[in-house]
This record gives C-alpha cells, structure tokens and sequence, in this order.
C-alpha cells in the first residue's frame, strides 16, 4: 500500500470547509479589479469613522494579508476603517444596482482568475496541505456531482422536517441560515421559529421513545442550569481562594505551608477572639508566630531597614502579578488568535496583492483588536445578549485567562475587583455547557436564555445574593427575559449559592467577606443624611464616568500609554503602590476595607475605624481625615485602572468609595449625638449614645454610589438588603438609591456600561431609551437605492459572486440582497420576493462555484423541503440528495420579511427592531411596492447621529 503522507489527510469527518477555502472559490470568481473600483467610489463619500476598543496594533497582519496568515481568526472591528463604519456611526450608504452595473462593466462574466489571486490560490494549497487537508477538494471537477466531493460550509440549521412532518403540511420555514460570523446580529425571529417547529416535531411522535425525548426535552433547560450554577461556584471558590493567597503574599508567607493565606495560616486557638471579623489585626498578626512578614525572612533588622524591605517586596510582587496578568490577556486573549470555521470567507479577510496600485486589490473593512478578557466584560455581555456575535468571547480559553487573569490583578492591589467578572466568567460557563444539546448549540435566541440565568448565578456567587442576581440579570444585562428565563435564572443562582456557601471560601461560612448584621434600627431624623448620601453617590457616579469616559477617549486611547498596555498596566501598578502603602485603609484589599467600613462598633471590637471617643473631636477627626485620604486616593485611581488590559471590575472599588463617604458621615452624625444628647432632633433615641450606627450610614453610602456609576436601582437594593440579612434598612437603602440615580441621571444620562459600549463602538440597541422622533420619517433613514437581485433576470454564479463582493468591500458584512421581481410587464416598479443574507448568498455560491456559468434561480413555495437546511454535521449525501438542485437557492430566501408601509410612524419601526430583534425591514409603499430596506446597523446608526445632533 502507498504510504500516506500528511498531505493527503483528508478533512476530520463532518468538518466544514475552512474560510480560506471558501474564499478562495469566491474570489476565483469575482473580478477584483471590478470590485476595488467600487470600493474606490465608497472610499470618496465623507465618512466620519469610529474607532472600536483599541487603535489597531501595528504588529499584526492586516486583513488583506496573505490568505496563508490565520484567516481563521477572528480581527475584531466594529469599525471598517476608510470602506466602513463601526456599529454605532453611521454607515456608508449601501451599494446602488447602478453603481453595481457601472463597476461590473463589460467584465461581467470574466471568469479569468487575476495575476494576484493567482498567487493567494498556490499559498492557500501549501496552507491547506500544511493543515492535512487533502489537495484533492480543491480541484474543479466538471462533473456535476463534483460539488459533492466537497463538505458544505458550517450551516446554522439541522434539517427541522422530516416525510412525516412534510405529510402533516403545517411545518414552514422561512429559509435556512447558515452559522453567524463574528460581529453579526442573530435573527431572533429566524431563530424562534425553528425551535418552535423543533418542538411541534417532537410533540406530534406517540412513541414510549418520544415522549420519553419530549421530556429530557422540557428538562433540558434545567438540567443545563444546574450545571452552570454548580460550575459557576466552582470557578468562583477558585478564584476567591487564589486572589487571598496571592494579595497575602505581597506582605509574607506561611511558615506551615506556602498555600496558606494570611487568614487560614494561623491556628485556632490563637484567631479564637477574632470570630466576628474575618481578618487579622496587627497585634493578631504579631502574635500569629506562623505567618512570617519578608521584612523578617529578608532582613533580621526592624525599623525604616524593616519598613524597606517590605514596601520593596510589596511593590515588586504587585508588579509581577499585574504584570502576569497583563501579558495573559494580551496573549491569549487577543482576537486574532481566535479560530473558528463558522466565520464568513470573504468578511474575514480579502485577497493580498503585492502591487502598489490599490485599483488591484479588494479592500475588505480592516478589524481593529479587542482583548477578550479585559475590563469586566458586562458591557460586552449586555451587548452579545441583546443580540451580537463574537466568536470566543465565551470560550474555554477565555474563561481560563479571566479566572487566572482575575485573581492576580485583583491580587496586585490595582483599584479593582472581581465581582463584576464574575458576570463574565459564569457567561463563557453557560456558553460552553450549552453547548452539550443542540436545542442551544444551533439556536443563538435559545443560548441566549442560558447566558441570562448564568449572568444571575455569576452575580449570586459574587455578593451572595441569589435574587439579587437574577434582578441584576433581569435589569442590567439580559435583553430577552421572559417568565420560564427568570425561573431558570433564579434556580440558577440559588445553585451557585448553595454550592459557594457548601464549600465555605472564606472559612468563615458566609458567602461574601463584607456580609454584616445590625441590631439597632434607625431613626426618622436619618432620613436628611441619607438623602445626602444619594446625592453624593450621583454626583460621584456621574463624574465618574465622565472622566473615565475622558481618560479612556483623549488620554489613553491615541497616547503612548494606549499603544503600549503592558507599559500603562506597570506604570498604574507601581503608582497604587506608592499611593497605597502608606495608608493603612488604602493599603488593605478592597473588600477588606469594605468590611471594616461596614462594621458595627461593639464592645471589644478590634475594627481601627471606630473612635474610642465619640464625642470628643480630636479622637473623631484623625479617623475621619485618614478615611477622607482612602476615598479621595481609591476614587481618582479607579478612573485611572477602570479600562486597563486586565480583568477588572468597577463594584468594589466603587463601593469603597461610597462606603468611605457614608462611614465619615455617620461619624460626624454621631459626634453630634454624643455631643449634644438632649437635643430635640435627637429625642427618639432616648439618651442612648449608641444611637447612631456609622457603619450603616456606610452601606447606605456605598449602595448610592453604586447606583450612580452603574444607574442599577431595584437590584442594587435587593444585594443590599440580602447582604445585611434584614429588611429593616430597606427605606434608608431604597432612599439613597433612587435619589442617587435621579441626580446621576440629570449631570450625565449614561451610566458607565453604556459609556463603555459607546466607547467601544458596540452595538447595542437600548431598549430602554425613548427617543423623539419630531418630523423624522421613514423617507429619512431608508435605503432605496441599494445593491438588489433581481429575480426574473438571469443570475449567473459570476455575477452574483461580484455583487457579493461589492456589497462586502463597502463594508456592509452585516447585511443581504432584497430579491426583486417587475410588477407586470409594462409595470416600472418592483416587488419583493424575498431577503438573501451575506452568509447564505456565500454558503450557495461557494458550493458551485465549480461552474461560474450556472444560472441561480430564486422561486419562493409555499413549503420547502427541510432536507435543505445544511447541517455543519452531516455528510454530503445527506446535505444535498441527488433530487435537490444545488443551483435553487430558493431555500436561503427568507420568504417572509417584515414590511412596513412608507407612512408607518418612525416609533413602529424601532420597536420592530427593538421588540422582534428584526435584523432588517422592507419598506414598501400603499401598492405594495419596493421602496427601500433599513437595516439594524444603519438604524442604530441614525439613531446614535440623531442623539449627537440633540
């Protein structure tokens, strides 16, 4: 037998073809002369682009690199540079049928393949060889049957209908999809359809056997979120776990046993008096003979020597978990290294050639880099929720480096937390158990139910506060939220909870460090300063924002520090240290500082906050002047690290903040108390001088600062209220909460998230914004002269090959092909036959592009058969039966677009897009013919362009 070489292995069975390949069939096709001088006339229109999260790293290949590069990755860009706009700005107008005609020319059926491409064709073989894929399915075999040799590309929809489902006649489809590239909308309808006829399907068996699958259907779903909840906690004990050891090594280490931390190294009977606080104190720590400071194990001599040594350690270690961290998220979290056959070929990347004349070469939209694990992630995760796409945000590879990322930056005492990745970490939980059923892995609407309820177990295990969580869920992030989401989400979140307090990761049996309980209720006259706790909370939340809004855009963003992360991350790392060391409340960790803020001033407590005297001001003012230092030095770094390439998140520091002011607040309040017991405005405490509870007066503060970053209310209360295990504080809480969102609200309309996302160029449509529309009309934002197919002319696979790449070279890689027919034969107008989207149009074309000659028929029937829907998993045969005209692309139409009439108010038309998750809408006009199409990006761009000019 021949021995076979690794250049003959065949594709791994049910594998797609790669994009490379599917490109390179596509561009065989088109002219690219043709092409590029189209994109040369989109180039001349004045456009104002956006940028999207970073500048563009000068180290990597651009787009129009070689196709040998990795074009499986994914190069992130909400932003098309020169050709195209980023989400969020307004977009180039779409390509018109006569701008289409002019630069196809008399080259309409030149099928010869040019200098360039030629080139890109031989490096793609030696790729694809060197990947072990057989050169054998890339030949053009005339055959007919030949496109059989070839796997299908990956296709979005398993067959939904079966001859028994055809014989009942109530199963429709409206087209097949084809898997969504990255930074594409779902179609939420699409995708509601197909699980209802996934679930008639089931519904109509009577078997023992079917309904037994019905049920473990119905099951399903609750067995997933049982899985993400339990995982969840998991990731989260690890995390917590890791991030003590790590910020405890900073000062020392245990003499017992290196993987011990600070709390768990010293024995028990020694941390006997100490059960009511999870730290130790400094007289603790000296009398603690197993935990070893490294001034004492580097140096034998204490003093200003002593004190060296351990600012030196404390830095140095800080820098080199930051610096860790840092170089985690760059490097394996960096878009580009994504790889994933579900990617579009001729979005991804175009045709390199080495010519200087740029007329040669297609320009595809250039993708700027984004850091998957970087900053929080909720603005993301709020945006992948309400619909988008981004390949590998969710991964395994994601999660790890979020997780290790998490617990070192955290531990590098940078002004950050980890609850607020958690929301990110238990998201790629979900993703990637979801992936286990078909019923989530082929259906992004239905995924999207997992990643909701995940989103309220990662907020359960962050503060302990499972209806929290599934409130924070339901108010901040989830887009789709219906009843059975929200029971899921909550049994979820009670999982997490659960599993977290079972494997107790503080030691202490509580969920979260900085959970308190009070035993005094408060008084009516409290009222006045918990209002000036909301106020301060808004004013602080707003200018918050705005700042880091402005660091983000003007500083960071096309400065030194902005090319250079690595640089920016040790820079922010070594000045929080020098800022921190030396104050004793800003040197503690971030949830230790809230704790100590929180806590009651009892008899015996260790807790330094409390004032020995608090009616003397020479005891209360030291105090007070050293929590204002903390406050002043933990907020102005936290616009400064908020943003920076490490896992971060913006809940602790900024409750920190919060709680600093409130805490200094109610030592004033009781001051006043004790000073002046007998006043009448102090009556109702009955000469009680432990009236006043400063540590309340901090949580109440920290909830209003919360509130005015992140604009969350009912959530925020909830977390409150389940943090201090009553419901006696519910008034004060709920009091500084709204009043701090109504004063954030009224000095900046958006909060941080948002912020973020427009930063960022996401594009996130705001359900919850109301807009006013004055005397716009539909004539105002629709598309009436764009890039059409027409159905009764003759569609080669040549032509419509050029007019896909047109339409994606002007960088509408997000967009389709309205399908035309003329309206009688002396009839000037058009009416719509159907929607063909930029994936499908590519998924057809590159299964025949084998003969360029073939005519492409679009004719709608009532009923198409569902072995037409491709699976990613199935083997030719099944895909495409001898029966089935592979030239018939009828089965990729969507037959059933929505309409609107010309004279529907602007408000009809965005809850289509807001309330049906609609990708695009036809506009016709009172006959029923085609007037134009608006599609969500440009919508969300006309609406964006109309706030500016507000």
């Amino acid at each position: 037998m021949p021995q076979t070489t690794n250049f003959e292995l065949p594709l791994p069975p049910g594998s797609p073809l790669p994009p490379e390949t599917r490109r390179e069939r596509i561009y065989r096709l088109g002219s690219s002369t043709n092409v590029s001088t189209f994109a040369q006339q989109q180039q001349q229109l004045p456009l104002d682009t956006a940028s999207a999260y970073t500048q563009p790293d000068s180290n990597l290949p651009s787009p129009t690199d070689a196709l040998t590069a990795s074009v499986l990755t994914e190069h992130t860009s909400l932003n098309g540079g020169d050709l195209a706009r980023s989400y969020g700005t307004l977009p180039p107008r779409r390509p018109t049928h006569k701008d289409s005609q002019q630069s196809f020319g008399e080259q309409r059926h030149s099928y010869n393949l040019p200098t360039n491409i030629l080139r890109r064709s031989n490096s793609i073989t030696i790729a694809q060889q060197q990947r072990g894929y057989s050169p054998s399915r890339l030949r053009n075999i005339s055959s007919p049957f030949s496109r059989l040799s070839t796997r299908p590309i990956s296709a979005y929809d398993p067959p939904l209908k079966s001859q028994e489902d055809s014989e009942g006649g109530d199963a429709k489809i409206n087209g097949i999809r084809v898997w969504y590239s990255s930074f594409t909308s779902i179609d939420w309808l699409h995708d509601a359809i197909k699980d209802s006829l996934r679930f008639s399907r089931l519904r109509k068996r009577k078997s023992v056997r079917a309904k037994v699958r019905l049920y473990i259907d119905k099951s399903l779903g609750w067995i997933i979120v049982t899985i993400v909840g339990f995982l969840t906690a998991v990731v989260a004990f690890l995390v917590v776990r890791s991030e003590q050891l790590l910020f405890d090594w900073k000062e020392g280490y245990c003499v017992d046993g290196w993987g011990k931390s600070k709390r768990f190294c010293c024995p028990a009977e020694q941390t006997a008096g100490r059960m009511a606080s999870p730290f130790l104190t400094r007289a603790e720590e000296e009398l603690c003979s197993a935990w070893r400071p490294w001034s004492g194990a580097l140096s034998s001599k204490h003093g200003l020597e002593g004190e060296i040594v351990e600012y030196a350690s404390y830095t140095s270690i800080a820098l080199l978990w930051a610096l860790i961290s840092c170089l985690l998220t760059l490097y394996l979290t960096n878009s580009t290294t994504f790889v994933t056959r579900k990617e579009s070929g001729v979005v991804s990347a175009g045709p390199e050639s080495k010519d200087k004349d740029p007329s040669n070469t297609v320009q595809p939209p250039q993708r700027k880099v984004m850091y998957y694990a970087a900053g929080s992630g909720i603005p993301e995760i709020k945006t992948i929720l309400s619909g988008f796409v981004i390949h590998g945000y969710l991964g395994v590879r994601t999660l790890f480096t979020k997780s290790v990322g998490l617990a070192l930056s955290v531990a590098s005492g940078l002004s950050l937390g980890k609850e607020g990745p958690f929301v990110h970490i238990a998201s790629c939980v979900g993703n990637i158990v979801s992936r286990i059923a078909s019923k989530y892995e082929l259906n992004e609407a239905k995924r999207r139910e997992i990643l909701s309820a995940a989103c309220a177990a990662g907020v359960a295990v962050a503060f302990g506060a499972p209806i929290g969580g599934t409130l924070f869920s339901l108010e901040e992030v989830s887009y789709f939220f219906p009843p059975k989401v929200m029971w899921r989400s909550f049994f979820c979140a009670m999982i997490a909870a659960i599993t977290l307090k079972m494997l107790d990761p503080f030691g202490t049996g509580k969920l979260v460090l900085f959970q308190v309980t009070y035993d005094k209720d408060w008084h009516a006259y409290e009222l006045v300063p918990f209002l000036l706790l909301g106020v301060f909370g808004g004013a602080y939340g707003a200018y918050f924002s705005k700042l880091n809004y402005r660091w983000s855009k003007h500083v960071r963003g096309p400065t030194f520090l902005g090319r250079h992360p690595v640089v920016e991350v040790l820079l922010i790392t070594t000045l929080t240290s020098v800022l921190c060391f030396l104050n004793p409340y800003t040197r503690m960790g971030g949830t230790e500082l809230v704790y100590n803020l929180f806590r009651e001033c009892r008899l015996g407590s260790h807790n330094s906050l409390c004032v020995a005297n608090p009616g003397s001001w020479e005891h209360a003012a030291p105090i007070i002047n050293a929590i204002l230092t903390a406050m002043v030095v933990k907020g102005a770094l936290t616009v400064v690290t908020f943003g920076i390439k490490v896992p971060a998140g913006i809940f602790i520091p900024t409750l920190g903040v919060g709680a600093c002011a409130g805490r200094i607040l109610g030592i004033m309040m009781e001051w006043l108390q004790v000073s002046n017991p007998n006043a009448r405005v102090f009556a109702s405490c009955g000469g009680d001088l432990d009236c006043i509870v400063p540590g309340l007066y901090a949580m109440v503060g920290a909830a209003a600062a919360l509130s005015g970053v992140t604009r969350t209310t009912v959530s925020l209360a909830v977390i409150m209220f389940e943090l201090t295990d009553t419901l006696t504080y519910a008034v004060p809480i709920m009091l500084s909460v709204l009043v701090a969102k109504t004063v954030a609200d009224a000095l900046e309309p958006k909060g941080i998230y948002d912020l973020v996302i427009e930063l960022q160029g996401l594009p996130y449509l705001d359900y919850k914004h109301e807009y006013t529309w004055g005397n716009l009309q539909l004539s105002d934002v629709v598309v009436k002269e764009g890039i059409t197919i027409r159905a009764d002319e003759d569609n080669t696979v040549q032509s419509l090959s050029e007019k896909l790449l047109a339409l994606v070279a002007s960088g509408a890689h997000d967009s389709g092909f309205p399908i035309l027919r003329k309206d009688g034969n002396d009839a000037l107008g058009t009416r719509l036959v159907g929607y063909i989207g930029v994936g499908e149009l590519e998924h057809g074309l590159s299964m025949v592009a084998d003969t360029p000659d073939g005519l492409i028929k679009f004719q709608p029937s009532d009923v198409h058969d569902g072995a037409s829907s491709v699976s990613s998993f199935a083997e030719p045969s099944q895909v495409y039966p001898s029966s089935e005209d592979p030239f018939d692309f009828s089965v990729y139409m969507d037959e059933a677009p929505l309409t609107l009439l010309d004279q529907s108010p602007m408000e009809m038309l965005h809850r289509f897009f807001v309330k049906l998750g609609a990708r695009y809408v036809v506009v016709t006009d009172s006959d029923g013919l085609y007037e134009g199409i608006i599609e969500k990006k440009h919508w969300l761009a006309f609406l964006t362009d109309m706030e500016k000019k507000e």
